[in-house]
């Protein structure tokens, strides 16, 4: 792993990565879908097929090439391996939410901008409820809450203020042959 430098932001580099490639997340995949064939009804899930793929060779081929050439212990607390693989399971099933959202018509910039609005309440949420924050709830700051609820009303008013579809492109008309 890099030095996180003096004034420690590598964090905020690497959470910065991600907000890119989980927000072209939505996009890709929606496109995937499309390129399987509109008339295939098994379009999406060919596309799923392959997005595992891609989780088979980024999450499983690349971390086991960094642990070999780092020459670490295969041995694994059982409870890190548990509680890693519900992450894994419970990522694996938002990304089949996520496709089933579109499948049902669930316009991806609207099915989208749901899940980034809702995702950080229900961790805030969850994480506060493992683990409480000291004096309790009632020890919140406002602007925590303040941003809680800012975050489901950006999910709502994407929601209900989409962008309509655009202009179809212009077909071509075909022009009769000459003889």
């Amino acid at each position: 792993m890099p030095d996180n430098g003096q004034n420690g932001t590598l964090w905020l580099i690497f959470a910065l990565v991600t907000v890119v490639f989980w927000g072209l997340y939505g996009i890709l995949l929606h496109t995937g879908v499309v390129s399987m064939g509109a008339d295939d009804p098994n379009g999406r899930y060919k596309a799923f097929f392959w997005v595992g793929i891609a989780y088979f060779l980024i999450a499983v081929l690349a971390p086991a090439g960094v642990l070999v050439a780092n020459g670490a212990s295969w041995v694994m607390p059982s409870k890190g391996v548990i509680w890693s693989l519900l992450a894994g399971g419970a990522g694996a099933v938002g990304a089949f939410g996520v496709l089933l959202a579109f499948g049902a018509k669930g316009h991806p910039a609207v099915v989208m901008s749901i899940i980034f609005a809702g995702a950080p309440i229900v961790n805030a949420v969850v994480a506060l409820t493992i683990h409480p924050p000291a004096g309790g709830w009632g020890s919140l700051r406002w602007q925590f809450l303040v941003g809680i609820v800012l975050a489901a009303c950006g999910g709502m008013l994407v929601t209900l203020y989409k962008p309509g579809p655009g202009k179809p492109a212009p077909t071509k008309q075909a022009s009769p042959k000459s003889p």
